[in-house]
């Protein structure tokens, strides 16, 4: 558990750029029709998220995890994000269970899996590639015509650009395997 806590300090350590791009707001039913161009210097990954009715329960768990000012000021990332649909699929009291503070270390090894370093547009993404993600562990992309798959994730929403980083929604909370 040090450990993940050492890589993720210096790892977010290292990268702390202060520009910054905004997200556009529109929804649009296949990833890769999304893009994003406007600009606004105020927005950051968590700011973004905080912003959006669906992703209230995805800044909640940052915050119990302590990574709000990491993806506040650190990256570019890429965060695959889970809606609050997502997370409330998960079973039954999962989701109350980790966010309890004795399950920090597993409420933040979950989060990190969602993240990888870098700024990766869905233009980028191939079929079969592997995402390294802060966690440490791979995410398999899939791709099917105009759809993005992530591991069991679909993308429904993709290239949502903030300052540090782009977000693309996922339709599901992607839980790490155990090692």
């Amino acid at each position: 558990m040090k450990a993940i806590f050492l890589f993720l300090g210096l790892f977010f350590w290292a990268f702390i750029p202060p520009a910054h791009l905004a997200a556009q707001h529109h929804h649009r039913s296949s990833a890769s029709q999304n893009s994003s161009s406007a600009s606004d210097p105020s927005e950051n990954l968590v700011s973004f998220a905080a912003s959006q009715s669906n992703f209230s329960t995805l800044v909640a768990a940052l915050r119990a995890a302590d990574l709000v000012s990491t993806l506040q000021n650190g990256g570019p990332f890429t965060v695959f994000a889970p809606t609050d649909a997502a997370f409330a699929a998960l079973p039954l009291g999962t989701l109350e269970e980790l966010l309890r503070p004795e399950n920090k270390a597993q409420l933040i090894k979950i989060l990190t899996y969602h993240v990888v370093p870098g700024r990766i547009e869905a233009s980028d993404l191939r079929n079969g590639q592997a995402l390294t993600t802060v966690e440490g562990r791979v995410l398999k992309v899939q791709l099917n015509g105009k759809s993005v798959g992530l591991n069991q994730a679909l993308v429904t929403r993709a290239n949502l650009r903030t300052g540090n980083g782009v977000i693309h929604v996922i339709d599901r909370v992607l839980l790490p395997a155990d090692r």
